[in-house]
């Protein structure tokens, strides 16, 4: 049963201790410091609404970025590490393994307080232990932090202090629901998304940030009273299933629209959804809203407008990632983007939302109204890319007939796989560019209806033909004309989120334990460090008292993003957790 409760009474069953207070009064963050952050602070997982990942701190450059030395660090608790902090006037906070959240000094990592969640053990029986849970985020408003905690509630703490100001639960884990996405802020609203394996979990909601209400919901899969409900075939709606697992959506306060990625449609496979390969459609819309981008009014939660960039998936190749909201020139090449709208006007300056899936691909839609502008293969067009067509007119996508398994046993391969996943792209303002870190991967898999999921066995693999000593890249594409440079290669592959900076640089780091700095024009390694594990998302810049700070968190995550030959060929793939900050040599 949904529940709030005031804060005398959780604090009787949960534990949250205070160091000691901050120091200083503290300014209630409003909405227009959301919609205009100040350059020092870094208020939500991408730092701004738009989710573009652009810090204009310009304090470290490509001049002297290779001064940078270790300001601080401090060690996290044992478990899973997928998030990434947040800073507001000079104190950082941020999830650790355990169901937990600290707030430290973001000069010296000492701590301010910290809060820890006791997870009922009925619940650990159904989301697992604490120390496994998935966060991708927390956020702020107001006075408050917002956490989705593991076993279903969404709590808001006082910044001040960490005590529990109010409390609701979101779901109950007895649905195999969890808390595996972020936390979104936007016009006074905390928007969450998850896992599930039941429609009844399958969610997107808005809860009022000063009370906990709830105010919305939009399920991620389409019924009969929705738009295009009827694209699930002979599926019943009870067991429609897709996610919204992944990075937290964008929010246009403009157009007061929110925009978030949805995954694959569960089982896996067509075979076992629907029974037969063509149990549904191969042209979008099929199995709606799976592998689509959706554009929810933030008052209502409606769904404006929808995009499926890969309809009826057979592969779980999915789309559940940050969507960037940018302005942009259009005149994307014909001789290097595949699918081009032909009523774009060259030169024309549009609204845009920005995507790019985890099975590859680029997507470039109309932030209005959904239109389609132009798509291309994502990091190269090969016959094994899932999408076999677009019609260029209507956007419509189909997929690829080609790979779709026709019969249990059947196996084949498929590009991409993982290629980027939960780590977040950059995007340079000033350059027009897209940094994608990616990983030159396709998926070899065989059909199987007698597993859940439709599928063993399953695994990564190099694509065919790539040298293996350049499997993990960076790649900048023009967002204008479509064209794509990778600028860096290397052996090992990354987990860590890019970061763009005013001072020209782009930061990245991997699972072989390096976080580089890098020129964002020619992909220089400018300055590189060794840190004590693997590099997970993270990647943040602030400043405290003038000087300018980039920070990371290493740590182990659960999803697969790398294949085994490529693992092989690293030091390390563990490592424990830390938080890391650097910064120039302090002036005498």
């Amino acid at each position: 049963m949904k529940r709030i409760t005031a804060m005398m009474a959780v604090l009787l069953s949960l534990a949250a201790s205070v160091t000691y207070a901050q120091d200083g009064e503290f300014r209630p963050i409003t909405e227009e410091i959301m919609e205009n952050p100040d350059a020092a602070d870094w208020l939500m997982i991408n730092r701004t609404y738009d989710q573009q990942r652009f810090s204009p701190l310009e304090q470290i450059d490509r001049g002297n970025v290779a001064q940078l030395g270790l300001a601080w660090s401090r060690g996290l608790p044992v478990g899973t590490q997928e998030t990434t902090p947040i800073v507001y006037d000079g104190v950082m906070y941020l999830a650790q393994p355990g169901a937990s959240i600290l707030a430290v000094d973001a000069t010296n990592g000492d701590e301010i307080w910290s809060y820890r969640r006791q997870i009922p053990a009925e619940a650990v029986e159904f989301v697992g232990r604490p120390e496994s849970a998935r966060t991708k985020s927390i956020a702020m408003f107001d006075d408050l932090i917002f956490y989705p905690a593991p076993d279903g509630f969404l709590v808001a703490l006082d910044a001040r202090t960490g005590d529990v100001r109010w409390e609701t639960e979101i779901f109950e884990p007895e649905t195999r629901t969890q808390h595996t996405g972020g936390v979104l802020v936007a016009d006074g609203k905390v928007l969450t998304n998850r896992s599930c394996q039941q429609r009844v979990g399958c969610f997107i909601s808005a809860h009022d940030a000063l009370t906990g209400e709830e105010l919305w919901k939009f399920y991620n899969t389409a019924g009969p009273e929705t738009r295009d409900g009827d694209s699930w075939g002979n599926r019943p709606v009870e067991q429609r299933v897709a996610s919204s697992w992944g990075l937290p959506g964008s929010y246009d306060p403009e157009r007061r629209l929110t925009y978030w990625g949805i995954a694959n449609p569960t089982p896996y496979t067509r075979l076992t959804r629907h029974g037969s390969p063509d149990g549904t459609a191969i042209t979008a819309p099929a199995d709606l809203y799976s592998n689509s981008t959706v554009a929810l009014d933030i008052d209502t939660g409606e769904l404006s407008w929808y995009y499926q960039h890969l309809p009826g998936d057979d592969w779980d190749l999915d789309h559940p990632h940050e969507r960037t909201v940018l302005s942009t020139r259009l005149e994307p090449d014909p001789d290097l983007v595949k699918w081009i709208n032909p009523s774009i006007e060259p030169g024309e300056q549009r609204e845009v939302v920005v995507s790019v899936g985890e099975g590859g691909g680029i997507w470039v839609l109309d932030r209005t109204t959904g239109e389609f502008l132009w798509a291309m293969p994502f990091p190269y067009d090969v016959p094994e890319f899932h999408i076999g067509d677009i019609n260029v007119e209507t956007g419509r996508t189909t997929l690829n007939y080609d790979r779709v398994f026709q019969q249990d046993g059947d196996r084949t391969l498929v590009c991409y796989h993982n290629t980027r996943s939960f780590w977040s792209t950059a995007y340079d303002p000033t350059r027009n560019a897209l940094y994608i870190p990616f990983h030159d991967a396709c998926l070899d898999m065989t059909a199987n209806s007698s597993t859940p999921s439709g599928f063993g066995p399953r695994n990564g693999v190099l694509r065919p033909g790539v040298d293996p000593d350049e499997y993990a890249a960076i790649a900048k594409v023009d967002l204008a004309t479509g064209r794509m440079e990778r600028i860096h290669a290397q052996a090992a592959p990354g987990n860590g989120s890019a970061l763009v900076t005013a001072g020209d640089l782009l930061f990245w780091g991997d699972l072989d334990r390096r976080f580089n700095a890098f020129d964002a024009d020619t992909g220089e390694i400018l300055w590189t460090t060794v840190v004590g594990g693997i590099v997970q998302t993270s990647t943040i810049s602030y400043a405290v008292d003038g000087r300018q700070y980039v920070a990371v968190m290493t740590g182990n995550a659960v999803s697969g993003t790398a294949t085994p030959s490529a693992i092989s060929r690293i030091r390390t793939v563990q490592g424990h957790n830390e938080i890391y900050a650097f910064a120039l040599p302090e002036r005498q």
